[in-house]
């Protein structure tokens, strides 16, 4: 099983930008995939984005464009950038991992993934 520490969470005015980091240990980093959800109050826990260990990507709709998502295999780290946030954007981030090898566009279901950080707060204010 994979531990999974998420930082960088934080307060940030619209149209700011934060950078979320979730390092991995406790398990060999590839080739898993890694992924962003999130969380808002009163609302389910939503796909973000995800990266497999070839480097392919899937975004949501709602942050493509402003967020970039990168891993670091050397460091077992990957990395969220957040640029042009919105209020709408505020939730808790969770980092989370995934055993299966998948196809991208399956990247987003929420029941392919093993392991889960504990989740980091982004505030942006309006």
């Amino acid at each position: 099983q994979a531990q999974l520490v998420e930082s960088g969470g934080g307060l940030v005015q619209a149209g700011g930008s934060l950078r979320l980091s979730c390092a991995s240990s406790g398990r060999t980093f590839n080739p898993y995939i890694m992924a962003w959800f999130r969380q808002a109050p009163g609302k389910e826990r939503e796909f973000v984005v995800a990266i497999s260990s070839g480097a392919i990507t899937n975004y949501a709709d709602s942050v493509k464009g402003r967020f970039t998502i990168s891993r670091d295999n050397a460091k077992s780290t990957v990395y969220l950038q957040m640029n042009s946030l919105k209020p709408e954007d505020t939730a808790v981030y969770y980092c989370a991992t995934s055993t299966k090898f998948l196809r991208s566009t399956d990247f987003g279901g929420i029941e392919h993934y093993d392991d889960w950080g504990q989740g980091t707060q982004v505030t942006v204010s309006s």
